[in-house]
């Protein structure tokens, strides 16, 4: 399969998680359909494609920049970053919508949390956490 094929493949599965995630929060099986079935094959998907791009010297590139940018000149390792973000972001995306359920905060309010960590990953969960914080007036997390 190429590596556009496997992106696109990734990208709708992804946007499967997102919508349950989005709209169907109390969902008994959001959790192990979001965490446990499409993070799951995410991380399949990606230790596949670095076994299969594996090469002596490949975790030296992770050193500097510019091996990293060397090595996302290969389409199947860009593909297998890729994935890693959209496994880590549906990971955090699931973690957000408990976490509000635990600190009763209003799954809508969640809602632009959850479309920037989407998007921006690391700025959803921090819009989310000053709102958590906003609303507990705790600013240490004890259940991150």
């Amino acid at each position: 399969m190429s590596a556009d094929r496997i992106f696109s493949i990734c990208n709708m599965i992804a946007i499967m998680g997102w919508i349950v995630l989005v709209f169907f929060p109390m969902w008994k099986s959001r959790d192990r359909y979001v965490t446990g079935t499409i993070a799951i094959l995410f991380s399949i998907i990606y230790t596949s494609i670095m076994a299969r791009s594996f090469e002596p010297g490949i975790f030296e590139s992770f050193g500097t920049l510019t091996g990293v940018a060397d090595l996302f000149q290969n389409k199947f390792l860009l593909v297998a970053g890729w994935v890693h973000y959209l496994a880590f972001d549906l990971f955090v995306g699931s973690w957000i919508v408990r976490n509000a359920r635990q600190h009763n905060i209003n799954h809508w309010l969640t809602v632009p949390a959850l479309l920037l960590t989407f998007m921006l990953g690391p700025v959803g969960y921090l819009v989310y956490f000053i709102m958590r914080w906003i609303k507990t007036k705790t600013f240490i997390a004890q259940d991150i």
